[in-house]
């Protein structure tokens, strides 16, 4: 039962640092050092699996700089055992190409010692 209260309040937190658009802030606060993520497919200038806390912020860098999110929404956690879930809604345009996509992502993270070790992605577009 720990473990799952450990994960709970890791996600709690995630969803809400998330809310406010502070993602940045919820990987210095929330992941281990030995991050792993993994998405669903690899994409231009995005690599399937990333390993390392380094790699997990030059990700959400990027993120930031090259999509313009006009809308997002967060929804969970939904914890079981060491792990949770979380459901993102995404309306954003790629500033490069201005394409506009809308994205339903489900991230699904690991926790040990308080601390997310691991993070995957699923999702459509």
């Amino acid at each position: 039962m720990e473990r799952e209260s450990e994960s709970l309040r890791v996600g709690q937190k995630l969803v809400e640092l998330c809310k406010k658009g502070e993602n940045l802030r919820a990987v210095d606060q929330l992941y281990s050092d030995k991050i792993e993520s993994h998405e669903a497919v690899s994409m231009p200038g995005m690599p399937e699996g990333v390993n390392g806390i380094e790699a997990i912020r030059k990700k959400n860098k990027e993120w930031e700089e090259t999509m313009d999110v006009h809308s997002m929404e967060v929804d969970g956690p939904f914890p079981c055992g060491d792990r949770f879930a979380v459901y993102f809604k995404i309306d954003a345009t790629d500033k490069n190409t201005k394409k506009r996509m809308k994205m339903n992502e489900v991230g699904l993270y690991t926790v040990h010692n308080g601390k997310i070790i691991k993070e995957e992605f699923f999702y459509a577009m």
